[in-house]
């Protein structure tokens, strides 16, 4: 269980530096975001220094076990601090904000005198590197209270807020938040336990709910990345699958896109021109344009011919407007490919009125099997 202790508090440690990393940019820009950020900065802090590996680097390093475990006690409360601070701050109350700063300055500073009170800081090996500095009662309540306060705070306040804003990211933010928060409170309730009744079996399972905590918290600051992440590859895969019937059909009426198409489908997605979100929109534009100009180009039976035809293929039923529409689009792009002249009256293609994306993805999904079903009409033909 130590084993795993160790293995899931180093991860969790990882996982949330790079989470720091990863978000510094955007949140420290939004005031919104930059104080969850230097809360979870002063928590990963905190946890690296409660993690006996690392405790184990420093002091090979020449850094006392003591000094260690009193630069985490104090960050931790600071930590706590910044979560008060952090959750109370959309009540906008200067007066409370005033209180929980003066508190957790109080709250250091005891921390410092009771550490410099104690004479004996004595105590090796893992178990006393993931005990307070002091073994005094007081600093240990201290300690303890300063995060059951920050913790249950927040578990209340981010957790209420998250029932009452609709945007998205953020109500996910705050749930992950609170679900960290609760962890900690475990983790804080245990812990107080273990320092009176100092036994090391209960410390490999808190420490593995310290690390679970942890991730929470990285869950916490990369929501809105997930996000992002989540809409771009949705917009490329909008993009793969649109490619063939868009670069087929900008290729017949080419006014209709702003740039030529790519060679290949790959090289629009691995080497986009645009932001995905971007790119997927304005191949959408151009597809739903560009039927609107094949219009003109459509036979007057084209539609119900490609659906019968479809139909005895064996095409799903869900799929026969589709198939139909492909049909009827295809025969329509090779009749201005050999240079077929427009009809003076356009023949409306059902279900592409309003160009949604959903009845692009079907006629693209349908366009390798039903582009050719129906003969092209020949240029002298249509003269007649």
């Amino acid at each position: 269980m130590s084993e795993l202790a160790a293995q899931v508090g180093l991860a969790s440690v990882l996982a949330l530096w790079f989470a720091l990393v990863w978000r510094a940019r955007p949140a420290l820009r939004q005031p919104s975001l930059r104080g969850l950020w230097i809360t979870v900065l002063a928590a990963t802090t905190a946890i690296t220094l409660f993690q006996p590996r690392v405790v184990a680097w420093l002091t090979s390093a020449g850094v006392d076990v003591h000094t260690v475990s009193l630069i985490r006690n104090l960050i931790g409360v600071l930590s706590a601090g910044l979560v008060l601070l952090f959750v109370i701050d959309s009540s906008r109350t200067p007066r409370l904000r005033l209180l929980v700063t003066v508190g957790m300055a109080a709250a250091l500073v005891s921390l410092l005198v009771l550490d410099l009170l104690q004479v004996d800081h004595g105590g090796a090996g893992a178990a006393a590197a993931q005990r307070p500095a002091s073994a005094s009662s007081a600093y240990w309540l201290i300690l303890i209270a300063a995060h059951l306060a920050g913790d249950a705070v927040a578990v209340v306040v981010c957790w209420g807020f998250s029932l009452r804003t609709t945007e998205r990211d953020l109500v996910w933010s705050l749930r992950l938040f609170a679900a960290g928060s609760v962890l900690a409170l475990v983790f804080w309730s245990g812990y107080l336990f273990h320092l009176y009744d100092p036994a090391p079996r209960l410390l490999p399972y808190l420490s593995v709910i310290m690390g679970v905590h942890g991730f929470l918290r990285v869950a916490s600051l990369l929501v809105p990345s997930a996000t992002a992440l989540a809409r771009s590859a949705t917009a490329l895969r909008t993009t793969w699958q649109l490619w063939p019937l868009w670069h087929d059909l900008v290729t017949a009426v080419p006014h209709v896109a702003l740039a030529r198409p790519r060679r290949t489908r790959l090289q629009e997605v691995l080497w986009p021109r645009y932001p995905p979100a971007l790119l997927a929109h304005r191949q959408t534009i151009e597809t739903y344009d560009a039927l609107l100009t094949l219009q003109q180009y459509v036979q007057p039976d084209a539609y119900e011919r490609a659906h019968r035809l479809a139909r005895q293929a064996g095409v799903r039923d869900d799929r026969l407007a589709s198939a139909a529409l492909a049909g009827a689009v295809g025969q329509a792009r090779r009749a201005v490919l050999v240079g077929v002249p427009p009809s003076s009256v356009a023949q409306p293609l059902p279900g592409v009125t309003h160009g949604s994306s959903e009845t692009l993805l079907g006629i693209a999904r349908m366009w390798p099997s039903m582009t050719n079903v129906l003969p092209c009409r020949e240029r002298s033909s249509s003269a007649q």
